[in-house]
């Protein structure tokens, strides 16, 4: 299970009927969006739980499904939808519970801030989705994300601090 680190800034913009998560990952853009998009990756982050998933399915390209199926309690909790655009590593948009969710990724220095925009469409979607707790869930599983991709980026350092150099 992950241990999350909390900090991910929630903004609610009730005009647009927008919820907007940002965080900032110590890891390149290249990085986040391959444990965003690979299955391997993202059955180990997606639950707000820490839990990884159940079942993690990925068709990633424009009209590609995803379904990922929570562990706890088997089989009750469900996130499915269709990727409408994908350019990595900055950006794909996707289609899911009535909503469009886009991710975006801008690289500064080595890092990459993170923003997912999660457009309801309407107001009664909005006061549905806060009701329902998407914004708290969704912080929770970028909290979960942010643990995950710091965890994997260490590992490919050492992996390649553990490479024996050209002269060897």
């Amino acid at each position: 299970m992950l241990a999350a680190a909390a900090n991910t800034d929630v903004i609610l913009e009730r005009d647009t009927h927008t919820i907007i998560l940002t965080r900032v990952l110590a890891a390149p853009c290249e990085q986040v969006f391959e444990a965003w998009t690979r299955p391997e990756h993202v059955a180990c982050w997606w639950d707000p739980s820490g839990e990884p998933l159940a079942e993690c399915e990925i068709d990633l390209r424009p009209g590609g499904a995803f379904r990922f199926v929570n562990r706890h309690p088997p089989g009750a909790h469900q996130f499915a939808g269709v990727y409408r655009e994908i350019a990595p590593p900055r950006h794909l948009i996707f289609e899911a519970m009535g909503a469009i969710g886009r991710v975006i990724l801008n690289e500064t220095g080595g890092k990459t801030l993170l923003t997912v925009r999660i457009e309801c469409g309407s107001a009664e979607r909005f006061e549905q989705y806060l009701k329902m707790g998407i914004d708290t869930g969704t912080a929770k599983t970028l909290d979960n994300f942010v643990v995950y991709v710091g965890a994997m980026a260490q590992r490919t350092s050492s992996a390649r601090s553990d490479a024996p150099s050209k002269g060897e």
